[in-house]
């Protein structure tokens, strides 16, 4: 068994003052994938540095910006960082762990909130991680992409569809754009074990207590190749823990059943 978590820390300074390093005492996954770093690598704290995991980042060029990262117990065999859109790597957006049995991803997918010209730079790089995702179709290993992807997809995910219809991250294209990607053959681990259940979030604005009032959205996903879907165990989005703005996404996988 391998449990698998993705977190948005939403800066990892901060998120170690909030309680990461208890976080991972408590729920103990093997590997965790993280988002939004806003830190570059000698600014990761030390009480991270000191845990009993292998780490590799990928900082944003820009200061306190982006950056991914992964944390493992398991070596990977080889570890690569970007993949190959210049701008997205410049911002520290894509990093890949393999190992024995799959391919792992720490994706953080830009926001188009801040106006048309990021909006536009989210579809080239949702583009381009479509192009990147078919790849793996004939590779002789299975992909796991998480990260947060700053899209809801279905009604079920955003608690307020209709208010959310003309917003970035619940925009019409974004969401015909996860349905294509699933079409493909990929899988929403996480909705394996909970198809249909509502008010299922991964992400709260700071906001008119939002999170105190479960008003949020699923924007993290572990999104998967078709093989995998019968090991997955245990999917739960940790939301009793309040590091950032988003709660740990985790999926327990038995890779025996390969």
């Amino acid at each position: 068994m391998i449990k698998i978590s993705t977190l948005n820390v939403n800066g990892i300074r901060a998120a170690e003052r909030k309680g990461f390093t208890d976080w991972l005492d408590k729920s103990k996954p093997d590997i965790i994938c993280l988002q939004e770093l806003k830190a570059l690598e000698h600014q990761i704290p030390d009480s991270i540095n000191a845990l009993n995991y292998y780490s590799w980042y990928h900082p944003a060029e820009k200061k306190g910006y982006s950056g991914v990262g992964i944390l493992s117990r398991l070596e990977p065999q080889r570890v690569k960082i970007g993949f190959g859109l210049d701008w997205a790597d410049k911002e520290g957006r894509v990093l890949m762990a393999e190992f024995e049995d799959f391919h792992l991803y720490s994706i953080y997918f830009p926001s188009g909130t801040t106006g048309e010209p990021r909006q536009e730079l989210k579809y080239e790089f949702m583009d381009y991680f479509y192009d990147h995702a078919g790849l793996y179709f004939n590779s002789d290993k299975p992909v796991i992409f998480t990260g947060d992807f700053n899209i809801a997809h279905t009604e079920i995910d955003i608690h307020n569809p209709v208010a959310n219809k003309n917003n970035s991250g619940f925009l019409p294209e974004e969401r015909e754009w996860v349905t294509k990607l699933l079409k493909t053959g990929y899988i929403d681990a996480f909705r394996v074990l909970h198809p249909d259940e509502k008010d299922l979030y991964s992400w709260w604005s700071y906001r008119a207590a939002s999170k105190k009032r479960n008003k949020g959205w699923r924007l993290d996903y572990h999104m998967i190749s078709p093989v995998l879907k019968k090991t997955i165990v245990e999917a739960t989005i940790e939301k009793n823990w309040d590091m950032s703005d988003h709660a740990p996404v985790s999926v327990t996988y038995d890779f025996s059943e390969l």
